[in-house]
């Protein structure tokens, strides 16, 4: 993560609590990343600098105008303004860090061979908070690359419990390597 975006997601998650609206942003800032993520060209359009800052900012304040909170609206245009739009996701990755902190989140990243059902992400998530004593939200991986069982990445350890790891396992003791 860059020093621009932990400063700037810090930042506006400290405004966002002040304001009592951390969780409602947190959503839509989070919404933002995803249809950033699916529309590239968008976020080029709001980073090139061929374009005035007014211009840029106008494209903002038309695009989203009236959708967002007037707080993310604002930060957005910050971003375009000085430059820094490419840099949202991780403003969005500083300010959920802030989130989770102060609100006692855990981040759990589930890698599987196929999608789970709701059944099973509900049981798995049921079970990751009775382990921490912490809410926990999943972000889930799809990899069929492992065969079968789950990679659990939480607080910074990772739990390999696949088909493909015992293989590993089971190869690498066979061949005393």
């Amino acid at each position: 993560m860059t020093e621009f975006g932990r400063e700037y997601g810090e930042g506006m998650y400290a405004l966002c609590a002040e304001e009592k609206i951390e969780r409602d942003a947190l959503l839509e800032l989070q919404e933002l990343r995803d249809a950033f993520a699916k529309n590239p060209d968008f976020v080029r359009l709001l980073g090139n600098m061929a374009l005035s800052k007014q211009e840029r900012v106008g494209i903002v304040e038309e695009t989203f105008q009236g959708g967002l909170h007037e707080y993310v609206l604002n930060f957005l245009k910050l971003l375009v303004e000085r430059g820094g739009i490419y840099a949202f996701a991780e403003c969005v990755d500083a300010y959920r860090d802030c989130y989770n902190r102060d609100h006692q989140v855990a981040q759990a990243e589930i890698t599987t061979a196929q999608p789970l059902n709701d059944a099973q992400r509900e049981r798995l998530r049921q079970k990751l908070q009775s382990l921490s004593g912490r809410e926990v939200v999943i972000k889930e991986k799809v990899d069929p690359s492992v065969l079968g069982g789950v990679v659990l990445q939480m607080d910074g350890k990772r739990y390999d419990n696949t088909v493909l790891h015992r293989l590993q396992a089971i190869k690498q003791a066979m061949t005393g390597g």
